[in-house]
C-alpha cells in the first residue's frame, strides 16, 4: 500500500534517518507537532533507540517534539499489537464484515496503556492500521 506523506513529514523522516541511520517507513505528525510517530522497519528499533535511549532523545531534541516509535510487521495482527506497545496484547483478531475491524485482547491492567493519555495510543494505532492494512477500526475486546 502506498502512503502519502506531507512535506513536513518527509523532512522529519530525513532528520530521523540522518540522526539514527534508520529510515522510517511512515511518519505521523500529531498534536500540532508536539508528538511525532515514526514507523520503523522490523528489527531496527534498537538502533533507533540507541544505548539508554540516547539516540531517540537526540531526535526529540532536534525536532522539539516527543517521538513515538512503532515497529512494522508483516501481518495486520502483529502490526496492531506493535502499534499498541507497550501494552501486553494477548491477541488480535481481524474481522472483515461490513468494515475491517481489528479486535484486540488486552489484560484489564493494560487497558489504560493501550488507550493512552486522551486516547492517543489507540488513535495512533487506528491511523497506522488504516494507512498500512486498510483496517477501518481498532477496538479493545
Amino acid at each position: 500500500m502506498r502512503v502519502e506523506l506531507s512535506d513536513e513529514a518527509r523532512q522529519y523522516i530525513g532528520t530521523f534517518d540522518e540522526l539514527t541511520d534508520v529510515g522510517p517507513l511512515d511518519c505521523l505528525l500529531e498534536d500540532d507537532g508536539d508528538r511525532v510517530v515514526f514507523l520503523l522497519p522490523a528489527g531496527e528499533m534498537g538502533d533507533a533507540i540507541g544505548p539508554d535511549g540516547r539516540v531517540v532523545r537526540r531526535v526529540e531534541d532536534r525536532l522539539g517534539a516527543d517521538v513515538v516509535l512503532v515497529e512494522n510487521a508483516d501481518t495486520p495482527e502483529a502490526f496492531v499489537a506493535n502499534a499498541l506497545a507497550p501494552a501486553a496484547v494477548r491477541g488480535v483478531t481481524v474481522s472483515e464484515q461490513n468494515d475491517t475491524v481489528a479486535y484486540v485482547e488486552v489484560p484489564e491492567r493494560d487497558r489504560g496503556v493501550a488507550i493512552g493519555a486522551d486516547g492517543r495510543t489507540i488513535e495512533t494505532a487506528r491511523r497506522l492500521a488504516s494507512r498500512h492494512f486498510d483496517i477501518d477500526d481498532v477496538q479493545l475486546a
